[in-house]
């Protein structure tokens, strides 16, 4: 059985696949090789799904996790979550969206939602490993942070 505090680590793993998956996938756009494009997009959301049942299963059971920064990294840790929650809601939409259009080959209303949707998801995936290493591994919560009860499990 998988322990609840791998979780985390697993959705790093999962978060920083995505960022490659969508490197590749743009990079076979660009070239025009469409069918490598697909598949490749196809692998991102794939890895997005996974991660995003990880993510509901760890923080129904275990709350959020605490962060332990102190001082000036404080504001920026929580103005980068911010705007990551921010673009995680935005890319729920856009990507059904974007991937519809797709799939109905309707490319130039899929262009113009994956102009608004790539960035945002990009973002997304690369905040979430920037908003995990600084929460569990540079800055973890501990001593009075733990006070409310809230942390990673096993802290």
């Amino acid at each position: 059985m998988l322990d609840i505090s791998s979780i985390p680590h697993i959705n790093a793993v999962l978060n920083a696949a995505t960022v490659v998956l969508l490197w590749i996938a743009r990079r076979h756009v660009k070239a025009g090789n469409i069918t490598a494009h697909k598949k490749t997009m196809i692998a991102a959301l794939s890895v997005s799904m996974v991660f995003m049942g990880f993510y509901l299963v760890y923080h129904f059971n275990s709350g959020l996790a605490r962060f332990g920064g102190e001082g000036f990294i404080r504001p920026v840790y929580f103005t980068i979550l911010i705007v990551h929650v921010i673009g995680a809601v935005a890319i729920v939409p856009l990507v059904p969206w974007a991937v519809y259009h797709a799939v109905k080959n309707n490319r130039a209303t899929h262009k113009r939602i994956v102009k608004w949707a790539w960035p945002i998801w990009f973002f997304v995936a690369v905040s979430g490993v920037l908003v995990y290493t600084m929460a569990v591994h540079v800055w973890p919560c501990t001593g009075p942070c733990l006070a409310s009860g809230l942390s990673l499990p096993g802290r």
